[in-house]
């Protein structure tokens, strides 16, 4: 059975939104810098983009994270597998996230960061799936809340395959 994308959200959809998401940012965060941290691999075109919509000057750094394997859901154990190559101590830091499903993975980076001394830490989502919510993780900036469907493209995989989507889609068999 072949897994067949269905588009979800728009490619123009998403590039409003993030713009917005970007003034958002830009208005709470007036002085710079900010760290936007992206986590791997999943944030990365979403990270592009906001970044390039935020006024406020900004450094760009990336963490690895995972609690998928090969799956569409959380195994629940969550391992970092690449770390900031910067110290945050005093710092704005606001973690890009591509999708905030179980909340296990952000909160266990979160609590991570937290030890690290940031001025300030939020979150930042393009999509928030809160029917899958297992932890409860405060999401500054929300790009658009989602059913609980599997979603791919614009960076979301399944498997490594569909990141360079530029709409977000739904998977189903066909």
């Amino acid at each position: 059975m072949a897994l067949t994308p269905r588009v979800f959200l728009p490619a123009g959809q998403i590039q409003d939104r993030v713009r917005q998401m970007g003034q958002e940012i830009s208005r709470d965060y007036p002085e710079g810098p900010i760290y936007l941290i992206a986590i791997l691999k999943g944030a990365f075109i979403f990270l592009a983009d906001l970044a390039r919509s935020i006024e406020t000057p900004s450094r760009i750094e990336f963490i690895g994270i995972s609690s998928y394997g090969r799956g569409k859901t959380s195994s629940g154990e969550v391992k970092l597998t690449k770390d900031l190559d910067v110290s945050i101590e005093g710092q704005h830091v606001l973690v890009v996230e591509d999708i905030v499903d179980s909340g296990v993975t952000l909160n266990y980076l979160i609590n991570l960061l937290e030890q690290r001394k940031p001025k300030s830490l939020r979150i930042a989502t393009l999509l928030d799936k809160p029917d899958r919510r297992m932890r409860d993780v405060d999401v500054a900036y929300v790009g658009f809340q989602i059913p609980d469907e599997f979603v791919v493209g614009y960076g979301l995989d399944f498997d490594e395959d569909y990141r360079s989507l530029s709409d977000i889609c739904v998977l189903s068999e066909s």
